[in-house]
């Protein structure tokens, strides 16, 4: 692999010098650069790798690809030496370059998007595990895991940067892979992560209001999701897979259908793929499916309304992908919940404990929905836990604490990942929607003793909800990041309080 071949992949302005030492890596982190290493320096969001050419050089990098005409002409003044391209756009510079660097995965893989504000973790797994029974080898990359061809690896980022995609879909080709699914964040699509991917199959759950810290207003917001259908930035699926009950849909309908592709719409009593009927089980749901492809009563071992329509997108964007329906109808009685999302935490007690990742206040709502849906005997009271993350879209604080007190009997506000800001500040600004609701709550920093306080007013048949970090494994503070699973933390104190000995 020469620059010179690199240089006929990447749309560039202009262009200096040239080499024929072998390129031997694609990055855009400086910190990463070995002997032989192109570094894409390119402008983000929070930082711009233009600032770090020099130390790239340092470590050995072997040409520089950059956004800013300012680094363009520096080098080719004082590093003549060093073959350098000038390109428009940073970021479809590195799909470029890292597309034709492993091989062009892309184009060996069938690949299946999965974006909105809630549901896609839970619909790009229940995706793959179909995929996966119909015996198809699939690369998974979302928010709790990532996935290449059965091994289970740590998630960075719902969406990572278009050269840390093509390295996973290389290694997934290279062991058999022939599906790619993956959530689709906005700030992915927005920022152009997904260049060079085109998408057999899209899907859009749903959108509420989320991410305006970086989008600004939910037409922005809605804007970036409508790049995955409408193939202005990106190919147009060849089947876009849309929630009948979302009011956007039929916007996004009509410019999925312009630019070419089928359009299916899933829902519970609409939609072209639906729900004709379901009834919640305490093991699940119980689901009368209706589709153009047959009809079936689905068993399904994932709790409420809400995974209904998750089951629903998944199965949909599944049969689009070429399953048979019987084989599909004969796979989701095995499929098994998502961790973090509704999970519940067991040690023999007499009341639920559930963990969910619901950190909107849409999410909140529905997650303290299924709650009331599962709560049998009379007199059942919710307890619901949550916090806000610092850092991000402080408006939907005091609407999460509304959607919690609407919804719950008791309420304890809490840290979730805090970030730079201090947590009494974030929790002075949630303390306001609750007060509106006269809801009784009580508002405690320190996230472990806030679980512990949530779980020791539970009485029998009780449901404690444990919201806003699902999966995740540690507590973002200013300036450390501390171990933290709530799931265990949760165990611990039932165990603490006698629950689960001699089990």
């Amino acid at each position: 692999m020469l620059w010179h071949d690199l240089t006929t992949e990447i749309t560039a302005i202009a262009g200096a010098g040239s080499t024929a030492a072998p390129v031997t890596g694609i990055e855009y982190d400086s910190r990463r650069i070995q002997a032989g290493s192109v570094f894409v320096a390119m402008k983000g969001g929070s930082t711009d790798g233009n600032r770090y050419v020099e130390k790239a050089l340092a470590a050995g990098a072997l040409g520089i690809v950059t956004d800013s005409a300012q680094t363009f002409d520096h080098l080719t003044v004082y590093n003549a030496g060093v073959p350098i391209l000038h390109v428009e756009h940073g970021r479809r510079a590195l799909a470029q370059a890292a597309s034709w660097f492993y091989g062009h995965p892309e184009k060996r893989l069938a690949a299946t998007g999965i974006t909105g504000t809630n549901g896609k973790t839970t619909t790009a797994f229940l995706t793959e595990a179909l995929l996966n029974a119909a015996a198809r080898a699939t690369i998974l990359i979302g928010t709790i895991e990532y996935h290449v061809a059965g091994e289970a690896r740590p998630s960075i980022h719902t969406t990572p940067e278009s050269r840390d995609i093509y390295e996973l879909m290389a290694q997934g080709v290279a062991r058999g892979a022939t599906e790619f699914v993956t959530e689709v964040s906005s700030h992915a699509l927005d920022q152009g992560r997904m260049i060079g991917v085109s998408f057999d199959v899209a899907v859009f759950t749903n959108l509420t209001r989320d991410h305006l810290d970086y989008h600004q207003t939910m037409e922005n917001y809605f804007a970036a999701k409508r790049l995955l259908f409408d193939g202005v930035r990106y190919p147009p699926p060849r089947v876009a897979v849309l929630n009948a009950h979302d009011p956007r849909t039929e916007e996004l309908a009509a410019a999925a259908r312009k630019a070419g592709a089928e359009v299916r719409t899933y829902g519970i009593g609409k939609g072209s793929w639906r729900a004709a009927s379901f009834r919640l089980t305490p093991s699940g749901a119980a689901i009368e499916l209706e589709t153009p492809a047959g009809s079936a009563m689905l068993q399904s071992r994932l709790a409420g309304e809400v995974n209904v329509l998750n089951l629903l997108a998944a199965f949909t964007a599944a049969h689009a992908r070429g399953i048979a329906f019987a084989q599909l109808a004969a796979a989701v009685p095995a499929l098994r919940p998502v961790p973090g999302r509704f999970q519940p935490v067991d040690s023999g007690q007499p009341f639920t404990v559930i963990i969910d990742y619901a950190h909107t206040d849409d999410a909140l709502r529905n997650l303290i929905a299924l709650a009331r849906q599962m709560t049998a005997c009379a007199g059942a009271r919710i307890i619901t836990l949550f916090g806000c993350g610092g850092d991000r879209d402080r408006t939907k604080r005091p609407r999460m604490g509304q959607a919690a007190g609407e919804g719950s009997d008791f309420v304890v506000a809490t840290s979730d990942n805090p970030r730079s800001e201090d947590p009494a500040a974030i929790l002075a600004e949630i303390e306001p929607g609750l007060q509106a609701t006269g809801v009784r709550y009580s508002v405690e920093a320190d996230r472990a003793s806030a679980i512990r306080l949530a779980i020791e007013a539970a009485h029998p048949g009780d449901v404690v909800l444990i919201a806003g970090k699902g999966h995740e494994k540690e507590q973002i503070l200013a300036g450390r990041t501390l171990p933290f699973d709530d799931a265990e933390v949760a165990l611990s104190i039932l165990r603490d309080l006698g629950y689960g000995e001699g089990q």
